[in-house]
């Protein structure tokens, strides 16, 4: 990956701030970009274009266009990644990135953009070693740049101490599920992440064990749950992605601090954790009733946590009055719909709502249209995943030889989980 030069627009595709790092294109190719831009921004312009003999690579953010252009063959994902990872940068310095934060920043923005990239090679992305040199400050003066910046591990510094060697990891999982009014299971998959904070002296070396379905088939091991087979895994830069493909092991040097070590995807068949019903019934037009039936479906020693679910009613609807055998009920006309409330739901347990409202205007087929309107669930079980995945262990050595705790919780969310009413 070599990228000649780097530009910062706003939407009509001005240039804010650019640095030229190689030297081998114009300055003026940019306005090839801001041409392409005002004629295809009806229809929408690709992230990647070759123009006259320049690759263009760029991704929008909120209010600015962060464009890099190449004469090289580059890889286009691997210029993508640094831009997503240079806003990453950015936001963690001005906490907000954009137009406004560009312009009241000159002078450590192109500081920064000097670190990350040099003569179109990335160099360091990693926010929390750059603060050490280059500070927000009113005086941006360099200052002597610290042992991360010149060894193979950028993202930590060297000479860490903490007075109680800890590090703390959630295992994530967000569930996104559509179910249809006949109670098929139309979409069904598991994102998943592996976050960790680390509060650990020195330079610690980690050694991290799921329950890896091919990992384990490759060494013939056994597991008491079930094996798990994850897609879509993405690492941190800090894990040794030659020894992960050799043979599976997630080996790392963590940064200091809070940071997502790994995400992966699960595209397979899930039960509903927790289960809709919701029936509607009109009246001779001029008021709607909802019966809702809550159930749920995982194991009675879990428990899920601030649950919400949120039914979508008529906008002109009145006079709402509730009944419930849990929770509490509020009704949000701005959002045209009923939220039921309940603060703890345990597992294989079911429970009732009924709402009723006027309706001063609605007629029947408005009734039946609104009924395909589909119900959103939020939801948080702690000390639970639904895709089953377990950390077998989490080792860690350093050369003083301090010993750590390693504290590990699971955590499955809602994501987008929608079951329509029939």
């Amino acid at each position: 990956m070599v990228v000649s030069a780097l530009f910062i627009m706003d939407l009509k595709g001005k240039i804010i701030i650019s640095r030229n790092y190689r030297g081998d294109i114009p300055m003026s190719a940019v306005d090839r970009f801001s041409k392409k831009l005002a004629e295809e921004d009806a229809t929408g312009l690709v992230p990647v274009f070759n123009e006259d003999g320049n690759n263009f690579i760029y991704i929008k953010h909120n209010n600015l266009y962060l464009l890099a252009i190449s004469k090289m063959n580059s890889n286009a994902m691997a210029v993508l990644a640094f831009l997503h990872r240079l806003v990453t940068v950015f936001e963690e310095y001005f906490k907000e990135l954009e137009e406004e934060s560009i312009r009241d920043n000159f002078v450590i923005i192109y500081e920064l953009l000097d670190e990350v990239m040099d003569f179109g090679y990335p160099q360091h992305t990693e926010a929390k070693v750059l603060k050490e040199f280059i500070c927000v400050q009113e005086s941006h003066q360099l200052i002597r740049a610290p042992p991360a910046i010149t060894n193979a591990v950028s993202w930590r510094a060297e000479g860490i101490v903490h007075k109680k060697n800890e590090i703390f990891l959630d295992v994530v999982e967000k569930l996104n599920l559509l179910v249809s009014s006949s109670g098929t299971v139309l979409h069904s998959e598991i994102l998943g992440a592996l976050k960790m904070k680390s509060f650990l002296s020195g330079m610690p070396e980690l050694k991290l064990g799921l329950n890896d379905k091919v990992l384990l088939e490759n060494r013939g091991l056994e597991t008491k749950g079930k094996a798990v087979e994850m897609e879509d895994i993405r690492f941190h830069q800090c894990v040794r992605l030659a020894r992960f493909e050799n043979d599976r092991t997630i080996s790392f040097i963590p940064p200091d601090g809070e940071f997502e070590l790994m995400t992966y995807r699960l595209a397979t068949h899930v039960r509903p954790l927790l289960w809709i019903e919701a029936h509607v019934e009109s009246h001779s037009h001029s008021r709607i009733e909802y019966f809702v039936k809550a159930k749920s479906n995982f194991k009675r020693r879990s428990t899920a946590n601030n649950v919400e679910i949120i039914v979508p009613v008529p906008s002109d609807a009145d006079s709402p009055t509730f009944k419930t055998s849990i929770g509490t009920v509020q009704y949000f006309p701005e959002k045209d719909c009923v939220v039921w409330s309940i603060k703890q739901f345990e597992g294989q347990k079911e429970y009732f709502m009924r709402t009723h409202f006027g309706l001063p205007s609605i007629s029947a087929e408005d009734g039946n249209s609104l009924s395909k309107a589909p119900i959103s669930v939020k939801f948080e079980i702690p000390y639970f995943t639904v895709s089953g995945i377990q950390v077998r262990y989490l080792k860690i050595i350093e050369k003083s030889g301090y010993q750590a705790l390693p504290w590990v919780r699971y955590i499955t969310q809602n994501g987008d989980y929608q079951l329509r009413m029939s």
